[in-house]
Formats: C-alpha cells, structure tokens, sequence
C-alpha cells in the first residue's frame, strides 16, 4: 500500500503549481483557442515531466538502474543538440506565407524592422534587471513575436530559461488580440484609427516572387550569418510555395509538416517546465519582460509610421505600424478590426498583411543580429 502512496507523497508545493500552469495551457488551447497546437502539448507536457519518478524523464531506478524518459531524449536530440524542430518549423511557415502584399508595397519593410524595438529595449531592460547577457538576450527575444525564433536564440545561448522563455513567447503570441489594442490605442488618437488608406498594389510577377526568397536568403546570409538556418529554411519553404511545381511538397509542408513538428516541440520543450527550474522568482520576471516586449514592439511600430506621416502627404493609418511584429496573422486581423470598429468599411488589411509577414522576415534577421552581437561579448 505505501508503494502506492509513494507518488502522491512525494509531490512538492512548486510539482503543485506547476500542474496549475499546465491545465492553464491547456484551458487557453481548448476554450480560448489560442495556438492550441502549441499550447495544448506544452500544458500536458508539463504536468507529464512534474510527476513524481516521471518515466518521460531520465531516473535511476533500485535494483534497474538508469531509465531514459522519451521527453528528455527528445529534448536533448533535437533542441539541445541540434536545435532542429524550431528550424524544420520555418519551412512549413515559409509555405504559409505569400509574400504578394509586400513585395506589392515594398514600403512595409520599414514597418517589420520598426516593429523589433521591443527585443533591444527588453535586453536592456533585462540586463538591468541582473540576468546575464546570454540569459538577457534570450529573454529580449521573446518580443520577436515568433516562438520557433525565441526557443532556437535562447538554446544557441545556452540560457537558463529555456522553459520560461517559450511558454511566455507563445503565451503572449495567443494573446496578441488583447495586448495589442491596449498598446495601440495608448499611442494613438481616434482620429487617427480612423485614417483610411487607398489599396492600388501593383502587380507581382511569378519570376519576382521565385527569385525573392533566393535573393533575401543572400543578402541575409552577407550581412548576418549567423540567422542563416532562420531566413533560409524560411524562404526555402517560400520557394517550395511560389515554384509552382511542387504543390504536394508545399501542401505537405503547410500542414503534415507544420502539425507534426509544433506537436513534437510542444510536448519537447515542455522538460524545461520541470518545477525546480520553472517555479522561481525569475520566471515571474521573464514573463514580465516578455509583455513588455510585446508592448514596445507594437508601440514601437506604431510611432514609426506617425513618424513618416510628418513627411507623407498620403497619411498611413499608423496601427499599421502596429502588424510588423511576427505574429501572422493575428497581428493584421487585430488591426483590420480596430479599424472596423472605428469606422466600419474602413479596410486597411492588405496594408497590414505586408506589414505583417515583414514582421516575419524581420524578426528572423533580429534573431540572427542577436546572436552575432551577444556572441561577441561572451
């Protein structure tokens, strides 16, 4: 009988709180619906790794010796050794994204970049806050709005926060539709919502879209190197998208792919939610300057475009400052409906959709400069 008890007497107040934050993830995934595929593994995977003795996590068992848990074994080949599942994700998202809106409106590049301000203002704030360069760049990262970037940047630098730092980059990332209004509307006067915005795109041609994930992959490799393995497995899932011959590989990628490598890096980065790493003053810390992050990169994109309205004379709905973060495309429906709600028939979405996936394209290139920089000074 005592055998049987041994598992419930063993769990630990920080066990406790953990299986609160898995049912948490799980809660947002099934009733909220936000980023269930993600969220939804890493809730159960992290009640899975906080059992007491786990068997998905390496033990020493009397009289049998050491047991090898799969959840550990996962972690440890294909995100600690290789960070190869958030790499293999950027082809499927490659294959998502159709690049039309931005190369008809080249001018939305400005708003990706603009819109990374919150990484480089919460790695100061970060390293303000006492948590070392390696620990203070990952965490910045967070406020790249994209999971995969923040989970392959915080395991090249080896941080302490693994965990901490995907659970608060994707939980935030569901949560775009309601961190991005507050931001948006802070920084920005109603009459300026309401600014419309002529749509007359030109026309882009199947040459222009195939040689467009080539010549970024280049440019990108020169000028930061080290986010080569982001923007060109990225714009190689693109390339299998806009080639025209390979529509079963781009089907494949978009959904087989896509759905079997967020489940596997769900439930894998989940053993970094074990409780004696997770349940600390930090992580609280971590999650407060995630938000933060989100915050400046929407308010920064945001004062970027009031900034080129001084020179315009076509004024830009400056929400639309507000799509260049990474997160696709939540970010640009968040903005088409603000401005529904402002004035109904006032349709800025294409506009944000460009924004948008240069967010994506920016916020690799982010991650990259990241690493170049930080690695510098290591």
């Amino acid at each position: 009988m005592d055998y049987l008890l041994e598992g419930i007497m063993s769990v630990t107040w920080a066990q406790l709180i953990m299986y609160a934050v898995g049912a948490a993830l799980i809660w947002l995934a099934v009733k909220k619906e936000y980023e269930p595929a993600l969220l939804l593994p890493m809730g159960f995977g992290a009640i899975l790794v906080n059992l007491p003795l786990s068997g998905v996590i390496d033990q020493m068992m009397p009289g049998i010796g050491e047991m090898h848990g799969v959840i550990q074994w996962l972690f440890e080949t294909t995100i600690e050794a290789s960070e190869a599942l958030p790499i293999l994700l950027f082809i499927g998202i490659g294959a998502m994204i159709d690049f039309g809106p931005l190369l008809s409106q080249p001018i939305m590049f400005l708003f990706g970049a603009a819109a990374q301000f919150g990484i480089f203002f919460a790695i100061s704030l970060a390293s303000l806050l006492g948590f070392d360069l390696k620990d203070a760049a990952s965490i910045g990262i967070i406020g790249a709005a994209d999971g995969p970037t923040s989970i392959l940047v915080s395991q090249i630098m080896h941080s302490n926060y693994v965990g901490a730092i995907a659970v608060a980059a994707y939980s935030y990332m569901a949560l775009v539709p309601i961190i991005q209004p507050v931001a948006i509307k802070l920084v920005t006067t109603k009459k300026e919502r309401k600014i419309h915005m002529a749509y007359s795109p030109k026309a882009v041609s199947k040459t222009t879209k195939i040689l467009f994930p080539i010549i970024v992959t280049v440019i990108v490799g020169m000028i930061s190197p080290a986010s080569v393995a982001l923007v060109g497995f990225l714009m190689f899932g693109n390339l299998i998208r806009e080639c025209g011959v390979l529509q079963t590989l781009s089907n494949t990628a978009q959904n087989e792919l896509t759905n079997l490598i967020t489940l596997l890096l769900g439930i894998t980065i989940s053993f970094s939610m074990r409780a004696d790493d997770f349940v600390r003053v930090d992580t609280l810390a971590i999650m407060a300057i995630g938000l933060v992050a989100f915050i400046f990169d929407t308010i920064g994109g945001v004062l970027f475009a009031k900034l080129m309205n001084l020179f315009l004379r076509e004024k830009i709905n400056p929400m639309i400052g507000a799509a260049g973060i990474s997160a696709f495309p939540m970010s640009s429906r968040v903005v088409q409906k603000l401005a529904s709600e402002e004035e109904k028939g006032n349709i800025i979405l294409m506009h944000a959709v460009g924004a948008n996936v240069s967010g994506q394209i920016a916020s690799v290139i982010a991650g990259g400069l990241v690493i170049k920089l930080v690695s510098q000074y290591l």
